[in-house]
């Protein structure tokens, strides 16, 4: 559908308009977390602020170029679609890395249809000078610049040869359990990538940065962006439970997904 094509280009517009709020800030946030005295939260008062005065930008673009389009963000930001889209929407994805001054956050804009189904998405990030956008059926690219550079499916490798990335709960118990599972797996693969921001993790698969990412508990936001890019490319990007609550998500290509859920279900991770 060439809606979906516009809607890509929407969000692509719309990341790229909003992002100098967080970009231009992250030097002050890093200052603040650095001379900060006080408490966690109080160091922590800035990037919030930040996250909600990007998804506030992001709001008021989105609505003033698609009036109709329902929206769900991870700040609060929630209208019903009449038109039969709604934007998922993650102003800072990867804010940890965000507040402690790394490159690795992004901007993630995804649009689902009225069955929830992703038909277009953009993950933009500012400090890395990278943006991966997708329509459903038109393939995924990865901006550099205003050079536009076709993902290719990436290699599908066998369990002993993959490097992975995951993310781990801010729960302590929720991290433990992660952490055994993480024990199990790191001396079978490669190697393990720990980056900070699913969103990104999702893209650098479908890049073939990573041959595969698995994570718990993720939220919407976190990935819808993300999941066409990945599946534009020919990965499989299996999720299961709740929306916003106890689920697992992981996006490798076919063979090695099959393998990972296995695996995972092997060790407890909810299936």
């Amino acid at each position: 559908m060439r809606e979906w094509l516009n809607l890509r280009d929407t969000a692509l517009a719309v990341a790229r308009e909003v992002s100098e709020i967080p970009a231009a800030a992250q030097p002050r946030t890093l200052a603040a977390r650095t001379l900060a005295t006080s408490t966690k939260s109080s160091e922590l008062d800035l990037v919030t602020e930040l996250d909600q005065a990007t998804e506030r930008a992001i709001v008021r673009a989105l609505v003033a170029r698609r009036p109709h389009d329902g929206l769900l963000g991870e700040e609060g930001a929630a209208s019903p679609s009449t038109s039969g889209y709604t934007w998922v929407v993650d102003p800072i994805d990867g804010t940890v890395n965000y507040f402690y001054g790394l490159g690795q956050w992004a901007i993630s804009l995804g649009v689902v249809d009225a069955a929830g189904v992703p038909v277009a998405g953009v993950v933009h990030a500012p400090a890395l000078g990278e943006t991966f956008v997708a329509a459903r059926g038109f393939g995924a690219h990865l901006l550099l610049g205003e050079e536009w550079h076709p993902l290719a499916p990436p290699p599908d490798v066998p369990l002993e040869l993959a490097l992975l990335a995951t993310g781990f709960s801010y729960d302590r118990e929720r991290r433990r359990q992660m952490g055994a599972v993480f024990a199990d797996l790191v001396p079978r693969i490669r190697d393990f990538r720990r980056m900070g921001s699913a969103a990104l993790d999702i893209c650098a698969v479908a890049a073939g940065r990573i041959n595969g990412f698995y994570e718990r508990d993720l939220k919407p936001w976190d990935r819808i962006g993300a999941q066409v890019i990945a599946t534009e490319v020919g990965l499989t990007v299996h999720f299961v439970g709740a929306m916003q609550g106890h689920n697992l998500t992981v996006v490798a290509p076919p063979r090695l997904a099959g393998i990972l859920q296995a695996e995972l279900a092997r060790l407890g991770v909810v299936d």
